[in-house]
């Protein structure tokens, strides 16, 4: 019976989560779109993309995520599953890595997957300026935006929202 609740519950959750969500020129984001390659995040409506944004990623930008601390960015799809404030990194938004495929592919090799991928802003401090950042590929595996790009795709994309990485 606590299952049928707690299902209920995040059912609830991930429809409130989506009312909440601007559209972008009257439309609702049904995919992020992430091609490492061009360092391009899409919002997606449609199969067309809505707005583009210059991303950066991990260290190590080719190739998929095989394990934790390899400093790569993952491939494949994904959902943005939860998302939270950060100090470090402004805002973030937790993608659902590792997916089962990654998972499997890990157990097979012996290795840990890793996790905490997340999209999030960019350090902003005297030290470290934001535009620092901006065009380097800097992180651990995450996906990192300039700060102005977070909080509009924070403010357009809901929890749930499928997400595709490619190479």
């Amino acid at each position: 019976m606590r299952w049928l609740l707690a299902l209920f519950c995040l059912s609830f959750v991930v429809i409130s989560q989506a009312s909440v969500a601007e559209t972008l020129d009257g439309k609702v984001i049904e995919k992020i779109l992430v091609l490492k390659s061009a360092h391009q995040l899409q919002l997606i409506n449609d199969g067309k993309p809505l707005k583009t944004y210059r991303i950066s990623l991990g260290k190590r930008p080719v190739g998929p995520k095989l394990m934790e601390g390899d400093k790569r960015t993952p491939e494949g799809f994904y959902w943005m599953d939860w998302r939270k404030t950060s100090d470090r990194f402004n805002l973030s938004m937790h993608i659902s890595y590792p997916n089962i495929s990654d998972s499997a592919r890990a157990r097979r090799e012996g290795v840990e997957p890793g996790g905490m991928i997340m999209i999030h802003g960019t350090p902003d401090t005297e030290e470290n300026p934001e535009d620092l950042f901006h065009t380097l590929d800097w992180t651990d595996g995450c996906i990192a935006m300039r700060n102005m790009d977070m909080r509009e795709v924070w403010n357009l994309v809901p929890d749930g929202t499928m997400i595709e990485i490619r190479p």
